[in-house]
């Protein structure tokens, strides 16, 4: 059976299950939880950031707690308020759902099947002998992605003055996309409905070359240094598949179904974080069920696992590595467990946990993209992760030791810096609706927060973390969205949407805009930042943390990825 058909008739019988339960509300609570829940829940209901919301796990807990968890969320955790958008028969129908659903997606990795879904989109050889060099950009390095996360699609940026150049279905919810370090002018998305396509930055419009499915449910990418070879990994079925870099041609799948977790215990396992880096021909895929990470040696026959570096923690999630010059340059895979408040250092030489950096007790490190730099002051390398249930920066050197816990006002998802930059940039974006909109601006010297953005319903501030003086101010009306249907692309087959610059209707009842992922762009000169409720990136200046300008009329920007910022950093 074709994995579209197989993903097709899962969606099918969960979709069925759910609508015995839906009570007296209408809602389509299958749909729901894939577009809303199973982010921090899991596909499989396992957890993960989230409980594990498996009916075994729910029978011990009573239905007015859990029917409150969702109208109300859950304090110091990622559960957001539903009440919004839940009416109390939604909850009630969602918990209904919830304890008596039943899973239908146990299905492995098969490596013809994923072939079948290979797909050309456009004619990579003839469109780089047409356009050689950048069109649309004075370079590919000009060019910054960001994804809509709701509208499913894949944003390209002239990082230089804002412009959006173009917009891709790229299958739902585009989690990550990573660029091809060898040959730029490529880059790479992998949504969270297991679609992994590749672009051409340089040709006009920056078309789809290919796409392929890789599995149902998507998260990590990484392309191998020497522009090869790229893989990509899945919470549902599990496991990795790796591709051609210049085709997408799937070569090889890794399969997840039976592995040995912390516990001595034999289940499957989601694939969380994909990590390449330049200290040898090695991806890193860190299995987030089982606590261990893979290293595989993409420069051998078939592609082999050389590495298993068991015992890091429990629930992996995501990683970076160092960026210590030198002999040492990315030698370094630093992988957040989030169910034992630790950082498992991994060290690709030694093939070992290398060290293990305790975050603080009963905290979720999320580090993102990570930080790491070179503190002057100090003489050596440093390293940061954010929390996502409490407001705290933790960073720590190269001897694997705690240096500094910087407080914020919430927990957050991402911590960047750049050498352009003498901040590290820590969003609170898990935090109280009070105070997920500011983004703390960590001097890298002093290890202290220096300024603080803060964006209000109509009014954006940059703040003197120590004086609390208003440094600067900003409008922030927020206006409506101008969408536009589906269109045809100039180049290739893949679904394209429209753009305008041009500014909506006033929001009558505007909310709180949530800041998250601050991203370097522009040859360091800008950093942008995302607001995930307000569809617009707001961008700042790298050297002051002064606000620039809006990108608006976006559908709830989530993540922003540089292509010259992640040519300079490891396994990016």
């Amino acid at each position: 059976m074709k994995i579209g058909k197989i993903l097709s008739l899962t969606a099918c019988s969960v979709i069925a299950a759910g609508s015995l339960f839906a009570g007296s509300s209408a809602m389509d609570f299958a749909n729901v939880y894939e577009k809303e829940c199973q982010g921090c829940h899991g596909p499989i209901h396992q957890g993960g950031v989230g409980s594990d919301l498996r009916p075994d796990a729910l029978k011990k807990k009573e239905r007015h707690v859990l029917r409150d968890a969702i109208m109300n969320g859950v304090a110091n955790t990622a559960m957001p308020q539903w009440q919004q958008s839940f009416s109390k028969d939604d909850a009630d129908g969602m918990v209904d759902w919830l304890m008596n659903w039943k899973d239908n997606t146990n299905f492995k990795l098969n490596l013809e099947e994923i072939k079948g879904t290979w797909t050309k989109l456009a004619d990579r050889e003839e469109l780089a002998k047409k356009y050689p060099n950048a069109v649309d950009t004075k370079s590919v390095l000009d060019v910054t992605f960001a994804t809509e996360r709701d509208a499913s699609l894949v944003d390209f940026i002239d990082s230089t003055n804002g412009k959006v150049l173009s917009r891709h279905k790229a299958g739902f919810a585009v989690h990550v996309t990573v660029t091809n370090k060898t040959n730029p002018r490529y880059a790479y998305s992998i949504s969270r409905s297991g679609r992994l396509t590749m672009f051409d930055i340089a040709a006009p419009g920056q078309p789809a070359i290919a796409s392929v499915q890789v599995g149902f449910e998507s998260r990590g990418l990484a392309v191998s240094p020497d522009g090869k070879y790229v893989i990509a990994g899945n919470y549902t079925p599990g496991g990795a598949v790796l591709c051609d870099a210049m085709t997408l041609e799937p070569l090889k799948a890794y399969d997840t179904s039976a592995v040995i977790n912390m516990d001595g215990q034999i289940e499957a396992s989601r694939v969380a974080s994909l990590a390449d880096t330049p200290y040898g021909p090695y991806f890193a895929m860190a299995l987030k069920d089982a606590g261990r990470v893979y290293l595989i040696d993409y420069s051998k026959p078939d592609f082999p696992i050389v590495g298993d570096v068991p015992n890091i923690g429990k629930v992996l999630h995501d990683a970076f590595l160092n960026e210590d010059e030198g002999e040492n340059f990315g030698r370094y895979y630093m992988i957040a467990s989030q169910g034992s408040d630790v950082m498992g250092i991994v060290d690709f030489k030694e093939k070992n946990l290398a060290a293990k950096v305790y975050t603080g007790d009963k905290t979720k490190p999320h580090p993102g993209q990570g930080s790491s730099w070179f503190n002057k002051t100090m003489g050596k390398q440093l390293h940061a992760t954010v929390s996502m249930n409490i407001g705290s920066v933790v960073i720590w050197d190269s001897n694997w030791e705690i240096v500094k816990k910087v407080e914020t006002s919430g927990g957050g998802l991402f911590v960047g810096t750049a050498h352009d930059t003498p901040y590290i940039w820590a969003d609170t974006v898990i935090g109280s609706p009070e105070t997920y909109n500011e983004v703390y601006l960590i001097n890298k010297e002093t290890l202290e927060t220096d300024r603080i953005v803060k964006v209000g319903k109509t009014e954006g501030q940059l703040i003197d973390a120590k004086t609390k003086k208003v440094l600067q101010t900003w409008d922030a009306t927020q206006y409506e969205t101008i969408t536009f249907p589906e269109s045809d692309p100039v180049i290739g087959k893949d679904k394209i949407i429209k753009y305008t610059d041009k500014l909506g209707e006033k929001v009558k009842n505007p909310v709180q805009p949530r800041l998250l992922h601050a991203e370097p762009a522009n040859h360091g000169k800008w950093t942008m930042i995302s607001e995930w409720t307000t569809g617009r990136i707001g961008i700042y200046e790298s050297d002051s943390g002064k606000f620039v300008k809006y990108i608006n009329n976006l559908t709830t920007p989530t993540f922003t990825y540089s292509v010259e910022h992640r040519q300079t950093i490891p396994g990016a």
